[in-house]
């Protein structure tokens, strides 16, 4: 029996920082389509919009040569996604406290809901 692996965490300023440097990470946005009408990330973050239920019929849609940074709410969802990812053969990371610590660290104008 294998053991799981460990998913690696990422707070939203090092994700920033890290494409700043020229990293390549696809950022993936699992919240549903409601939820990013209440707060999204900036435009410039070039985000991929696949909500959790649909990531398994729309995996081919994620190119596996990319890390994949995993967004949601709060951190919960995505990283059950990111998990599912990995086991998927992906290199994948959660974005520590979602949404919310984005609009605290990040962006105040980002509203909380």
């Amino acid at each position: 029996m294998s053991t799981p692996q460990q998913i690696a965490e990422i707070t939203p300023a090092e994700l920033v920082a890290r494409r700043q440097r020229g990293d390549v990470l696809t950022l993936l946005d699992v919240r549903e389509a409601w939820e990013l009408g209440v707060a999204s990330v900036p435009a410039d973050q070039q985000v991929v919009h696949i909500p959790m239920g649909e990531v398994a019929d729309r995996i081919a849609e994620l190119d596996k040569s990319k890390e994949v940074a995993v967004l949601c709410r709060s951190g919960r969802r995505s990283l059950e996604v990111a998990k599912f990812l990995q086991q998927n053969g992906f290199r994948t990371v959660n974005v520590a406290g979602g949404i919310l610590a984005w609009s605290r660290d990040l962006d105040a104008t980002i509203p909380t809901y």
